[in-house]
């Protein structure tokens, strides 16, 4: 089986540096980026299988930013996070990924593991 490969995608560095850390550390390869033009750039070089997108990024929000990646990576699945946690935030992100994938900040590593998995099936 080839390892999982991951993108993130928010405009809080720390945040994804760190989670791509915490992911590699369990063996699965993590780019990331603040920028969500970058992120579509990424995508002609690198195939993901999961991209992690905040809800509200600068210049193009996550859902928009989903849209012009399936353009790109149909195969990719999406996980989404926030950190307002508003109602109007999870009626975004579990429409377009579903309640199962949408995770409020601060993201547990377990949790976002998990949310991984189910997605691909493992």
């Amino acid at each position: 089986m080839s390892p999982i490969k991951v993108l993130l995608v928010d405009d809080e560095e720390e945040l994804v540096s760190t989670l791509a850390e915490r992911l590699a550390l369990r063996g699965i390869h993590a780019d990331w980026t603040t920028r969500p033009e970058d992120a579509l750039r990424r995508l002609e070089v690198c195939k993901y299988d999961v991209a992690v997108l905040d809800v509200k990024i600068p210049r193009m929000n996550g859902i928009e930013l989903k849209k012009e990646m399936e353009k790109k990576c149909a195969h990719t699945k999406f996980i989404f996070l926030t950190g307002h946690g508003s109602e109007q935030d999870f009626r975004e992100g579990s429409q377009e990924a579903g309640p199962e994938f949408y995770l409020v900040k601060p993201v547990n590593i377990e949790d976002l593991m998990e949310k991984i998995n189910q997605l691909l099936g493992r």
